[in-house]
């Protein structure tokens, strides 16, 4: 068969779902986050983007810190809630119970199976979105959510985005292993 070009828009390879928190004057913000990958193991750097008008944009830039929150697919609708509304209508600070890590405004979200700490180690400027890279201070989980002292994919079942048809999705089953799958094609 041969391909089609169905234009630039067309990224539907998922990707993780989170809620981002940060502090707006004084308390506490959230938005639902797609845009976010790790950019380097050492130091632990992660990336996300964030447009430039939200308020959460404002926040990273004025403290320098953040925290990504992975939810699971429990949490679907108040995780797509955040996304909805903005701060500078609705005040979000209370929609989930919270707690602090080594950075005072970083708020940690308890009801997330997986979250991480991060403050500012560098942005890249875009034209709608800048590219927010965080280097990760703590990661937070609980013990029912691992497996051998790691987190635990099918223990935290969190979910993806899919884009440009803005959907939700479960994380299936594992089809292989890392840095061992592909040994038996070596030479």
């Amino acid at each position: 068969m041969e391909k089609v070009n169905i234009g630039p828009q067309g990224f539907t390879l998922p990707m993780p779902q989170a809620i981002l928190g940060t502090h707006i004057e004084g308390r506490p913000n959230y938005m639902a986050l797609g845009w976010v990958t790790r950019v380097n193991y050492s130091p632990p750097l992660i990336g996300i983007g964030v447009h430039k008008g939200h308020a959460t944009h404002q926040a990273i830039t004025e403290t320098g810190q953040f925290s990504i929150n992975f939810p699971s697919t429990e949490m679907v609708n108040i995780t797509d809630y955040v996304g909805l509304v903005s701060n500078k209508r609705v005040d979000k600070s209370e929609l989930f119970d919270r707690f602090y890590g080594e950075l005072k405004d970083a708020p940690l979200i308890k009801e997330c199976p997986l979250s991480l700490e991060c403050k500012l180690y560098e942005t890249v400027s875009l034209p709608t979105n800048t590219l927010f890279i965080g280097e990760i201070v703590g990661t937070w989980c609980e013990e029912r959510y691992m497996t051998d002292g790691v987190p635990d994919i099918s223990k935290i079942k969190p979910f993806v985005l899919t884009m440009p048809d803005n959907r939700y999705w479960e994380v299936g089953r594992c089809v292989g292993h890392a840095w061992k799958a592909g040994k038996a094609l070596k030479k």
